[in-house]
């Protein structure tokens, strides 16, 4: 950033560091689980960080033209700005993944942009684009597309197909911490599974 004061994307990465790394004392609980943005703690947030990596996404966006750490930054300040998980502007951040897409095409990019569209335009929506990776096979085993595709059949209320993709995910999970959040989920699933059950009974 120093050494290239005129152009916009140094200080776009900056940015997108500070504002990722001032989320990581929330990231992961007591026991060692990970914990989904839209759970954490956002008291534990660096509050300076984000301040600063608030000032440099305004001056890189400012500073123009945006490329793609810019845009990547401007999804990690709406996701710092927002003061609880509902208060999240999906809608703006789906409209940055689209972009996004466009200039940097990767399935990992068009994953984020389905949970994107998912929270703003409804979870049917976002599992279309996820069930869309699936067929083309551009991320074999990359277990957060099958953790993701859980979560959404787990909020439509789809538990037995949720618990399936759930359990393919954490086949795929390669570290501790993964693996503990997917079991987790598997025995909630499971737990809300046998309820149904026992009330239909």
């Amino acid at each position: 950033v120093e050494l290239l004061p005129e152009r916009s994307e140094p200080a776009a990465l900056l940015a997108l560091l500070l504002l990722t790394d001032a989320r990581r004392a929330a990231r992961v609980d007591a026991a060692g689980v990970v914990v989904l943005l839209e759970d954490q703690d956002r008291s534990l947030w660096d509050t300076a960080q984000i301040r600063e990596g608030l000032e440099l996404v305004e001056a890189a966006l400012v500073r123009g033209p945006a490329g793609t750490y810019a845009i990547q930054a401007a999804i990690a300040a709406l996701h710092a700005e927002a003061r609880t998980a509902a208060d999240t502007d999906w809608p703006q951040i789906a409209s940055l993944y689209s972009l996004l897409v466009r200039r940097h095409p990767s399935p990992v990019v068009e994953l984020n942009r389905a949970v994107a569209v998912a929270m703003a335009d409804g979870y049917a929506a976002g599992l279309s684009i996820i069930d869309r990776l699936i067929d083309a096979d551009v991320l074999p085993g990359y277990h957060w597309l099958p953790s993701a595709r859980a979560d959404l059949l787990r909020r439509l209320g789809k538990f037995g197909d949720a618990e399936a993709a759930y359990l393919q995910a954490r086949e795929l999970a390669g570290n501790a911490a993964d693996q503990r959040f997917l079991d987790r989920r598997i025995a909630e699933v499971r737990e809300t599974l046998r309820r149904g059950r026992g009330e239909g009974s």
